[in-house]
Formats: structure tokens, C-alpha cells, sequence
């Protein structure tokens, strides 16, 4: 992701300033980073993960929201759009600005690519680790049949599940769903690798 300012800016400006925006913005520790564009994969992925989802939320308690959904991890300041984020209950939105920040995300669903994969994994995660609320991380990559599901357990624990066989399903038991591979990756051609 590269950085689109070169100022330190509080919260409050970042959120004034991205509500002018035609493209999305990440922000933490006063800085403001432009998100890259997407692979036809990843759009693909994302694509099948909300259809996939949105069928079995459908009449539950709890709810899906798209990339267009800010994130607000409030112990560390970071301002992010997952992929998808699914929140149980009441969905907790800061709504001071235009558009609505979520502080109480379910699980989060993170499609990877080759420019955000090590965020993803790395720094994204230990920021999303200090949500209260969050039971589930899940990271789908876009380059092979891959799904990563970390889960919180009751002690603090992460737990986590993989699933790489296209014929089989991942579980998503903090959300009573499951992630279908087939599903997941309609449609998506990944390269062919060498034998």
C-alpha cells in the first residue's frame, strides 16, 4: 500500500479528508495509506464470498458488509475496509461522518493479493487481534485454493484451520456458516503451477 500523505493527521481529519475521496483510504498512527486496486481473482473471490455468505446469513442475527465498510480497531487508532466483515447482534457504528465506521466486527474476511499478503498476515492481524469483539479471522488466497481461518477460543487462543481441497468446506462456527472451496473460487483460474 503506499502512502498518500506526507502530514501527520488526527482521526478526525483523516475522516473528513476520505469522505472527499473518489478511492478508499487505510489510516493509523497519523498516516494515510491508498488502497490498490484488484485482480480480476480477487474479485472473483470476494464476489463468491458475499453471495456465498449472504445466502446463509439471510434471517440470522447476523449480518455481512462489503469492502465499503470502514473498520475501526479503537485500541490502536487503525481505520481499515476489509474484504468483508460480519458483525453478530447490534452492529456498533461510529457515525459522525458520512460514511459509517464499524467498531464490533464478528469475524473478517480478508481476500489476499500479492501486495497487501504480508500486511495481511502480519501487522492487519495484530491490529485485529485487539478487538474485543472479533472471534474469526479469514484470509482466502487468491493465488491457490487456500482459506485460513483463525479462531478465538474462550482463553484468548487462536486456533487456526486451513483448508485446501476444492471438494470440501471450511467451517465458520462463530457465525454458524460455512465456506464452501467450490463456492469460494467459482470461476477463478489460478496458474498452472509446475510439476
Amino acid at each position: 500500500m503506499a502512502q498518500a500523505a506526507t502530514r501527520q493527521l488526527s482521526p478526525d481529519e483523516y475522516l473528513q479528508w476520505e469522505e472527499d475521496q473518489q478511492e478508499k483510504h487505510e489510516y493509523c498512527n497519523g498516516r494515510i495509506y491508498a488502497m490498490s486496486g484488484a485482480t480480476s481473482e480477487h474479485i472473483r473471490v470476494t464476489f463468491n464470498l458475499t453471495v456465498a455468505l449472504g445466502t446463509q446469513l439471510r434471517g440470522r442475527p447476523c449480518e455481512g458488509f462489503n469492502a465499503d465498510m470502514r473498520v475501526k480497531v479503537s485500541e490502536t487508532g487503525l481505520y481499515t475496509y476489509p474484504d468483508m466483515v460480519v458483525v453478530c447482534g447490534k452492529p456498533d457504528f461510529d457515525q459522525r461522518f458520512k460514511t459509517a465506521t464499524l467498531l464490533n466486527p464478528t469475524v473478517i474476511f480478508e481476500a489476499l493479493s500479492a501486495s497487501t499478503e504480508a500486511h495481511d498476515r502480519g501487522d492487519k492481524f495484530a491490529h485485529y487481534m485487539k478487538l474485543d469483539s472479533l472471534r474469526g479471522y479469514v484470509l482466502i488466497s487468491t493465488k491457490t485454493p487456500r482459506i485460513e481461518h483463525y479462531e478465538r477460543q474462550e482463553d484468548g487462543r487462536w486456533v487456526l484451520n486451513v483448508q485446501t481441497s476444492m471438494g470440501s468446506a471450511l467451517s465458520l462456527p462463530e457465525i454458524d456458516c460455512e465456506l464452501r472451496m467450490d463456492e469460494v473460487y467459482a470461476r477463478v483460474d489460478f496458474p498452472t503451477l509446475p510439476h
